[in-house]
């Protein structure tokens, strides 16, 4: 008989707003929340070094022909922020001087990119095309941390395909310490000694905390999407700005792709079975046979236009079937236990080597079982005399407790100890999704939606199967479903002023 496992939490809705509003000066600098966005920055000169008042700086992005402009103040400089991860360029124009466009800037997460402009004179139809490359150094502000782009969450191998194990190689990441969760499996990671439940995720600048400790599948996250949906993402470890607020360790900053004018996808099939494996060393000493395995990760995303210019998507599915063999082990009642009605103990006298005195100076073998009856005390302690040759009287034992130890099954080894082993097959059958869609409605207006979901039931068998399986925490039936929305609107008032909103929902089911 299967057990469900309890429900921890039932159905938890946890919502999470929130509302950014900007006041951004030319110039200045920046106290706005990029969250999952960065920015792009800088002067604009003449080649005496004057800085240059009132030139138009329009800033496009290479892959959705998005564009917004601005215009430089009176110390020449400018500011684009938030500006969504991506490739753009950036084009200066202004009356007496030669039009110059820089290409391939490149924006990360949380970064501000530096791209400054020295105009010649000339006429405004004459154009200067400038090729850029990505600055070594972030040195607008003291942050530590490592982006990790798509092209390494994709080419970095990564055992089951959970990009939140890349975390480990920013400085100061490793494996936190094994515990009964087993959350070092999950992708959990320690930043500068803290523990991982400290970590803060987001994910497109919405929070992405479970929150939930007993979330039984041991994550620290809602939602983990596919390593292919993953635009690219950004460990900071220490330094960050307020605007991530509840962090005491590092923050895991992730956003998913989104469409662009071009039409581009995967489709992706990993396979693991036992038939490609060699049997371990144990097996093989042992003459046992190689446990049962077999993993199939499977999954589609694309991406591309709806309207050109104007409307995108992007979506991923991903899937996973394993079925995954188990050695366990355990102690059951001796055939002579049970044989006698669960009173004759005395093969435990004859197995258990270790010894211990009681306080009236009697030494005992391991293994001796006592009579609560004769309990008494001496001095501060007490003790108790035991059955003689370990064997219960009849009658001694509850009915009810001994209908209990007949569920157990029978030995399969000899010994007193550890002498049950049963090979069940752990099942699981995760689907997973996300969807995004973004909207240019105009310069001034862009909208993003997203939502996700994970639904990933699993069958984590016990030693003994059916009514006689305690269990532990996990075993048994378990259910985790998790849900997460998330909008983001952007209205620019004017040059200096920019009003952005978000929203998320997460629901945890467990």
């Amino acid at each position: 008989m299967e057990r469900n496992t309890v429900r921890i939490w039932g159905g938890r809705l946890v919502l999470v707003t929130a509302a950014c509003l900007g006041f951004l000066m030319l110039g200045a600098p920046s106290s706005f929340a990029q969250i999952d966005a960065g920015a792009v920055l800088g002067t604009v000169s003449d080649t005496s070094g004057g800085r240059i008042s009132g030139a138009t700086v329009t800033l496009t992005n290479e892959g959705t022909n998005a564009s917004v402009s601005a215009t430089t103040g009176d110390d020449g400089g400018y500011k684009f922020t938030p500006v969504k991860i991506g490739t753009y360029k950036v084009t200066v124009t202004i009356q007496g001087f030669q039009t110059t466009t820089t290409h391939g800037i490149t924006v990360n997460v949380g970064q501000n990119v530096v791209t400054d402009f020295t105009l010649k004179p000339g006429s405004v139809s004459e154009t200067v095309e400038v090729t850029t490359s990505a600055p070594v150094l972030q040195s607008q502000d003291a942050s530590v941390g490592q982006v990790i782009d798509s092209k390494n969450v994709n080419d970095l191998p990564l055992n089951g395909r959970n990009f939140t194990f890349l975390a480990q190689l920013a400085a100061g990441v490793n494996t936190p310490q094994a515990d009964t969760r087993g959350n070092a499996a999950t992708g959990a990671f320690a930043a500068n000694g803290n523990r991982p439940a400290q970590n803060n995720y987001l994910l497109d600048g919405i929070d992405n905390n479970s929150d939930t400790v007993d979330f039984l599948n041991g994550t620290n996250f809602v939602v983990l999407p596919p390593v292919d949906a993953v635009a690219e993402f950004k460990v900071q470890t220490s330094g960050f700005s307020a605007e991530y607020g509840r962090s005491g360790a590092a923050v895991l900053n992730a956003t998913i792709k989104s469409g662009t004018n071009e039409f581009h996808g995967a489709v992706w099939e990993f396979l693991r079975n036992d038939k490609f494996d060699a049997a371990d060393w144990f097996e093989n000493a042992q003459g046992i046979k190689k446990g049962a395995y077999r993993q199939n990760q499977f999954g589609v995303s694309g991406g591309g236009p709806i309207i050109k210019n104007k409307i995108f998507f992007f979506g991923d599915y991903e899937g996973l079937r394993r079925r995954q063999g188990t050695v366990l082990t355990g102690t059951v009642p001796t055939l002579a236990e049970r044989n006698s009605g669960f009173t004759d103990f005395s093969d435990l006298l004859n197995n258990v080597g270790s010894t211990r005195t009681d306080a009236l100076g009697r030494t005992f073998v391991g293994g001796t079982v006592f009579d609560p009856a004769t309990t008494r005390a001496v001095g501060t302690n007490f003790v108790r005399d035991p059955f003689p040759g370990n064997i219960l009287p009849a009658g001694r034992l509850d009915p009810n407790a001994i209908a209990l130890l007949n569920l157990f099954p029978l030995p399969t080894s000899g010994g007193v100890t550890q002498n049950f082993a049963s090979s069940p097959k752990l099942k699981e059958d995760r689907n997973a999704f996300d969807t995004r869609m973004d909207i240019n409605f105009s310069q001034n207006n862009q909208l993003f939606f997203r939502f996700s979901y994970v639904d990933d039931p699993q069958l984590i068998p016990g030693i003994f199967g059916g009514v006689a399986d305690g269990g532990g925490f996990q075993q048994g039936n378990q259910t985790a479903n998790a849900q997460q929305s998330a909008l983001g609107f952007t209205h620019t008032f004017s040059p200096t002023l920019i009003n952005e909103v978000r929203a998320g929902l997460n629901y945890l089911h467990t």
